[in-house]
């Protein structure tokens, strides 16, 4: 007959290796949450299409017809697409960790598992929409003839970024959402904000140069600047300043993530 031991702190000495064991859950979560999120809907799967697409025809006429952001270096399209690549995956992924504690409130209220399972596995939901979002960006590389150069190879590394970027900020508002509900209007605002200050529509050399040392403390702009320089090559160099920021600012966040949720992770239970 095996033995239940029940032990002062043994919770928190092994969370790191329940992670490990309730890999299942993990699993279960997302597959689920992959399920809902295009169940009973009008369009589906297609939604994940539509969407880049339809603000990629914005973003073209807005900047690239009426702003006159077109440079000819690259077709406008791919180089909009490049930059919504990253940005709507990290959009998308804040706004889906940053709710996912609520949204699991049922569970979390009644068993014992590492809650850093949930606004994870959400993060790996919004990763299918990417995928898909890659889809399209090679179909406008065909269209356009547009070759990629060996630059490529280093944009795994860029989508690590976003993930880490991401789980960072959802690790922190997740875990404030739980005991402040207003922040879910917070979110959303935060999104459509860093949305206009990010280089998405436009490139970061059109910022003028005294203020882009400012400008790149927004850790997605190194991050777009160099997913389009992973994937456009020719004209777009690599803005080393700007990523060495992202870099330091993402890593910043996310361990600070992880710390705050860490902290204040037993009280979900009590206050959800």
């Amino acid at each position: 007959m095996d033995e239940l031991v029940i032990e002062a702190g043994r919770t928190e000495r092994h969370y790191w290796r329940d992670l490990w064991r309730y890999r299942e859950l993990f699993y279960f979560l997302a597959w689920r949450d992959i399920l809902v999120r295009y169940k009973q809907t009008v369009v589906g799967i297609a939604w994940a299409v539509i969407r880049p697409v339809l603000t990629m025809l914005v973003f073209t006429f807005v900047f690239g017809r009426l702003a006159k952001m077109d440079d000819g270096a690259v077709p406008y399209p791919i180089l909009v697409f490049a930059g919504l690549l990253s940005w709507q995956f990290f959009a998308t992924a804040l706004m889906e960790s940053s709710n996912s504690l609520i949204v699991n409130a049922s569970m979390i209220s009644k068993v014992y598992f590492p809650r850093l399972i949930v606004p994870a596995s959400s993060v790996i939901v919004t990763f299918v929409d990417f995928l898909i979002s890659v889809g399209i960006m090679a179909v406008l590389m065909v269209y356009y003839q547009f070759v990629p150069t060996w630059k490529i190879v280093f944009v795994p590394g860029f989508v690590a970024l976003v993930f880490f970027a991401a789980m960072g900020a959802g690790l922190w508002f997740g875990a404030l959402n739980v005991r402040f509900r207003d922040f879910r209007y917070v979110v959303p605002f935060f999104v459509q904000l860093g949305f206009y200050v990010s280089p998405v529509g436009y490139v970061s050399t059109k910022v003028p140069e005294h203020l882009r040392l400012l400008y790149s403390l927004n850790p997605m702009v190194g991050v777009i600047d160099g997913f389009r320089w992973a994937i456009l090559g020719g004209e777009h160099q690599l803005n080393r300043p700007a990523l060495a920021i992202s870099v330091v600012v993402v890593l910043l966040l996310f361990s600070s993530g992880v710390w705050f949720f860490r902290r204040v992770e037993r009280t979900f239970a009590d206050v959800i």
